[in-house]
């Protein structure tokens, strides 16, 4: 299927939550930080939120906006229930307004592409509004779905936990030529087959110096799924896997009819589940409250350890937990993986000033200080 018919599919995409319901209105932020492509940032804050509220990044797919994810989705709402913020990601102006996930910039850690974008407004609400950032959430359908992929490849020390919604493995759309948010039909019609270890490599060349842990994920995808076929979820169970070192042949648990009559869910490990929709097509429906359990906003996920005090009136602390500070810059040519120092010998306000194989500057403009985040990147903040 083309892209067009990508973007039919979602003419049916509807969510039964009412938006006249919620506590607060969705929002837009302006100059949130380095933003290469001019991708959207809006937020939603509910009335009621909780002291270093956790945040729900959430990806809308081709066709898509934040404006249409924002009403189509149930975050906003489970937000007003649990405390959290939302950021609903707008892709930046293009016919389509599908994400690029074929360009070598935005498969590259602080490559300059989209993925860039998107981090840098994670790294904006942790300054601004004091989210916890070791609770920070990545989810996405279709294309969104793609995207949530690639981030967890390309800024895997950011995200707490992923859900992805009939997507495919990260690198899957690359493109030979490095095009920008070019489609792909091999790897959309399950042409493209890489074993576990191949896809892994794939991952790791996205941010070659990165040692740390990368999130858990569950995968949804629809046997019926003409747009996406069916394959792309076993090629995102063998990206995945490899990362893991679990085999993705053989999970090591397979439930029936679950979290749904028809799905299945397989599990390969803590940090992984496959669910597969049967009879569904493009795309699966959002599975909020299996998201709130996989997030830990509730008990019953396996991804993230158990805690009843994400949402709490004070900061989360849990045992363990993965390596989570942003890693952003300003955008670097897609060769690299550091950015470039600027001129003026003092970084600007929100960008890189220290970590990990950084060879920039490593003092700040005035009146903005090196802030160390975690040991593979510091922020002038």
């Amino acid at each position: 299927m083309t892209r067009i018919g990508l973007l039919a599919s979602f003419v049916l995409f509807l969510w039964t939550g009412i938006v006249a319901g919620l506590t607060s209105t969705l929002q837009q932020v302006t100059n949130f930080g380095s933003n290469p492509t001019n991708a959207g940032m809006f937020v939603y804050k509910p009335t009621t939120i909780k002291v270093n509220p956790a945040v729900i990044v959430a990806i809308h797919y081709c066709g898509g906006s934040a404006q249409a994810y924002f009403t189509g989705s149930p975050y906003a709402s489970l937000a007003d229930t649990y405390g959290f913020i939302v950021i609903y990601p707008s892709s930046p102006p293009r016919s389509t307004t599908c994400w690029d996930v074929s360009s070598k910039a935005t498969l590259t850690h602080n490559g300059g592409g989209d993925s860039n974008g998107i981090a840098n407004m994670v790294a904006y609400a942790i300054s601004t509004y004091k989210a916890d950032a070791s609770h920070i959430f990545v989810t996405g359908t279709s294309s969104g779905a793609m995207m949530t992929n690639v981030l967890c490849a390309t800024y895997p020390e950011i995200w707490r936990a992923a859900s992805v919604y009939s997507g495919v493995a990260a690198g899957c759309f690359v493109s030979s030529s490095g095009a920008v948010d070019a489609w792909n039909s091999s790897c959309a019609e399950g042409q493209v087959s890489q074993t576990s270890s191949q896809w892994a490599s794939v991952v790791h060349n996205m941010f070659p110096s990165y040692t740390g842990p990368y999130p858990p994920i569950q995968e949804y995808h629809g046997t019926a799924d003409t747009t996406l076929f069916p394959s792309n979820l076993n090629e995102e169970i063998k990206e995945w896997s490899g990362i893991f070192g679990y085999n993705a042949t053989a999970p090591t648990q397979v439930l029936q009819n679950t979290p749904l009559s028809g799905y299945i869910k397989s599990i390969y490990g803590p940090n992984l589940q496959g669910i597969s929709a049967q009879g569904v097509g493009h795309t699966v429906p959002i599975q909020g409250n299996e998201d709130m359990k996989w997030f830990g906003f509730v008990a019953g996920g396996a991804a993230p350890p158990p805690s009843t005090t994400i949402g709490s009136t004070s900061t989360i602390s849990t045992t363990s937990p993965p390596t989570t500070t942003i890693s952003t810059s300003t955008s670097v040519p897609a060769t690299t993986t550091t950015t470039t120092p600027p001129s003026t010998g003092g970084a600007a306000h929100w960008d890189q000033c220290g970590g990990i194989g950084w060879t920039g500057a490593t003092t700040c403009v005035a009146p903005f200080t090196c802030t160390t985040l975690n040991a593979y990147y510091s922020q002038c903040l």
